[in-house]
């Protein structure tokens, strides 16, 4: 519904107690109840007040239910998800997270069906994209937001199989180009495995299970015929991009390196862009509980935010959470697999499929002890399946933040993160009391004799031996440098002992780390503005290095004259990918569509291989360029340095025209925030899409701004930013593009992303006074 109206009074069915949404002019609601349960059922119905298209979306896409709204092309899709909800008992589940978790969920779906209710009876009320695709919300089930996995963000399964397919077809030194090892560990194929017979097939169920619901006409109207053409919905290499993408910056600065004295903690998680935002801000306040922040929409409480006392953010943390198993099937009966001296027979459930226009599908789904198989190829006697925490009681993403969004010190905080299942983040939190800490958190399996990084035989010589507990993983507590950072870099101690259980190899690129710190190190005095500055950081540490080297090299060899002038417009800058600087356009097309495929294509002649490395690992490449070595002769790197540069500014006088005083890098790197529907929408619909903005940086500044290689159209980055000062709540600062609102008809649907391309905030307010002031809308709610 529009938010035309100031004022509103509806009853619900379920509520206790009067409550109340105050919704700011930045559209984020402050929710008021006088009990928790209330308060959580009240956080549902405000949801689904703002987001039921995507909650509605996100839970049939999780239980496997897309079919019975959009047809067969679904099919495949709904097959795929079904393998990785947890299908355990729910009691310990129930419990994992927080002693009240089930009564929490129980109102929080409460609230969210009292909507689907209220949409019933007022249908102007629903969505408008229920009425693109003559579809309806269902209801939720309490379970329903605990047993769907295949949105959190785990790895590394599909990592292991490529790496197989790599060394099958290359060898362990070529794969360090797409992932480079730290700590460094040279991978080997277990015992009876052959690498060569682990096919890429064998990673797209997975693919299929954790992707995005995509639209387009074709996929509308597949028939049952074409049920299991729709198993490749996107490209290998937009999963390992997206893969590669999903990061994150947070810090916390004590409050002795700060200007006020109090701590500040910042956090911006970054995921795939969407409309609307993956994220949404909400403020909580009841008898004994009063927080603000972000989760996800589908989930009750917080996961990155502040209450009356605790700051909290998080990023990933590289721990290692899949392995994929290979298993020998029996001869002659290819339902039994080997598992120590005897046969398992694999589990085989057949389960109803409802799909729009025909009768129930029945489907089978098939598992080992381990986990979902995701390949059978009985001719060489083979199964493939996937162990995941996901498996496991309280691995429901995000839902460990019940606990500690109540803790009231940066200790306490600490002492709950046992319930934290996935994804593995690094948290940091900082309280009124100038504590600040760093603490990574997620069920880690302890490998005794692998490192997780190929396919291992499943018969029972690979197994865990349970998680890691909590309190040995890394952390630090009020540190000596005063502050904590983590931007999904290699973090693990270097004192770590090197005969502990593998923890993960495989992180981000550490180029947003190292900038962070470093800042950080040098600021005595940091204050809220520094923290949004550097949140929306440009420089890039590639631009600095390769600029370098070309700056060494154009002194021993005479550069031609495109080279010169090429060389002529990096003179003097400073690294920035700022959107409207000409020489980060040159840097950007140059390394990413010329020199980087380039050096890819001299360490990894195979066309295949090299496809399997996109998009390649950054600080490997870097160290190609920077410090030849024995790996290849100088001369050679030289000379593909000045080549490809000639390519690229010729590429940019092509894209841009031959003035490179007029090339802006914002031209070319926009941001689009695209509505699912918009690829099937008739000619004179509404444009549901926000943008083109257009957007700094890349996706190895701080701002993280990753792109599309084909169009450099930014995919991925910092949907929500958050600073907080820690203690004196009101002057903290937030911004979530391209807005609150998932209604296209509302004001707040994409108000927040010009503000959000331009590196700017709105406030995060706290106190009861402030948010009077800012108050554009109540909604009071009394029970029915």
């Amino acid at each position: 519904m529009t938010d035309a109206q100031t004022n509103e009074t509806l009853r619900l069915t379920g509520l206790e107690a009067q409550a109340e949404i105050r919704i700011d002019r930045w559209g984020i609601p402050h929710i008021r109840a006088e009990n928790e349960k209330d308060l959580f059922l009240v956080q549902g119905f405000n949801a689904a007040r703002d987001r039921l298209w995507q909650l509605d979306l996100w839970r049939k896409r999780g239980l496997g239910l897309l079919a019975a709204d959009f047809g067969p092309g679904y099919l495949a899709q709904d097959h795929a998800a079904r393998h990785f909800l947890y299908r355990g008992d729910m009691a310990p589940e129930w419990v994992s997270y927080a002693p009240d978790t089930q009564a929490i969920c129980t109102a929080f779906v409460a609230g969210i069906n009292a909507y689907v209710t209220l949409c019933t009876a007022e249908p102007a009320r629903l969505p408008p994209e229920f009425a693109v695709f003559d579809t309806k919300p269902s209801r939720w089930e309490p379970a329903d937001v605990v047993r769907i996995r295949s949105h959190a963000l785990t790895r590394n399964g599909v990592s292991e199989i490529l790496r197989a397919n790599i060394m099958a077809l290359a060898d362990a030194e070529t794969d360090l180009l797409r992932f480079e090892l730290d700590p460094p560990v040279s991978p080997k194929p277990a015992d009876g495995i052959s690498l060569a017979d682990i096919p890429l097939a064998a990673t797209r169920l997975f693919k299929l299970a954790t992707a995005a619901v995509t639209f387009d006409k074709a996929r509308l109207a597949a028939t049952l015929e074409d049920v299991w053409k729709w198993t490749e919905v996107t490209d290998l290499g937009d999963i390992v991009q997206a893969i590669a993408e999903e990061g994150s910056n947070n810090w916390a600065v004590h409050g002795s390196r700060t200007e006020t004295g109090r701590p500040i903690l910042a956090s911006d998680p970054h995921r795939a862009h969407a409309v609307p935002s993956l994220r949404y801000l909400v403020h909580l306040e009841a008898p004994g509980l009063n927080v603000i922040g972000t989760g996800e929409p589908t989930a009750p409480g917080i996961s990155l935010g502040h209450n009356d006392r605790t700051a909290f953010g998080l990023t990933i943390f590289g721990a290692d959470q899949e392995d994929v198993y290979v298993y020998e099937t029996k001869d002659g009966d290819p339902e039994h697999y080997r598992y120590g001296d005897g046969w398992e027979k694999i589990t085989r459930i057949e389960e109803p499929f409802p799909v729009k226009g025909h009768s129930d599908q029945a489907l089978t789904l098939s598992f080992t002890r381990h986990g979902p198989i995701l390949h059978e190829n009985p001719k060489i006697r083979q199964v493939i399946a996937m162990r995941s925490v996901w498996l496991s009681p309280g691995s429901a993403a995000y839902l460990g933040s019940l606990s500690y969004m109540r803790t009231g010190s940066v200790r306490a905080f600490s002492e709950t993160l046992g319930s934290w299942g996935t994804p593995s983040v690094n948290h940091v939190s900082a309280d009124v009391d100038g504590n600040i800490g760093w603490f990574t958190a997620g069920f880690t399996p302890v490998r005794r004799n692998w490192e997780g990084l190929l396919p291992v035989p499943g018969h029972g010589s690979h197994e865990w031996d349970g998680f890691l507990a909590a309190g040995d993983l890394p952390c630090a507590y009020n540190p000596p440098d005063g502050f904590v950072a983590s931007a999904n870099e290699m973090n693990l101690p270097a004192d770590r002992d090197p005969a502990a259980p593998s923890i993960g190899h495989e992180w981000a690129e550490v180029s947003r780390a190292q900038r962070i710190k470093s800042v950080l190190r040098a600021d005595p005095k940091h204050t809220l503005r520094a923290s949004m500055a550097l949140q929306t950081d440009v420089y890039s540490r590639p631009a600095a290095t390769i600029c370098a080297v070309l700056q060494k090299v154009a002194s021993r060899q005479p550069p031609d004259d495109r080279q010169e002038r090429a060389i002529k417009l990096f003179d003097g800058w400073d690294c920035r990918l700022e959107a409207g600087s000409a020489p980060a356009t040159l840097f950007e097309v140059w390394w990413m569509k010329h020199l980087r495929p380039a050096l890819l294509a001299r360490f990894a002649p195979n066309q295949t291989v090299r496809q399997l490395l996109l998009p390649g690992d950054v600080d490997r490449m870097l160290v190609l360029l920077g410090e030849p070595g024995t790996l290849w002769d100088a001369a050679d790197r030289d000379a593909m340095l000045l080549s490809t540069l000639s390519a690229g500014f010729a590429d940019c006088e092509t894209r841009l025209g031959p003035d490179p005083a007029a090339w802006r890098w914002g031209d070319l790197h926009r941001a689009l925030f695209e509505h699912a529907t918009s690829r099937i929408k008739t000619e004179g619909a509404a444009n549901w899409n926000v943008g083109p903005l257009p957007l700094g940086g890349s996706r190895s500044t701080p701002m993280h701004a990753g792109y599309r290689m084909g169009d450099f159209g930014v995919n991925a980055g910092a949907s929500v930013r958050l600073v907080m000062d820690v203690g004196d709540w009101d002057n903290s600062v937030c911004i979530n593009a391209p807005g609150q609102s998932g209604d296209p008809r509302s004001p707040h649907y994409g108000d927040l992303a010009g503000i959000w391309s331009k590196g700017e905030y709105v406030p995060l307010l706290y106190s009861d006074g402030r948010i009077a002031e800012e108050t554009i809308r109540r909604i009071t709610l009394l029970p029915a």
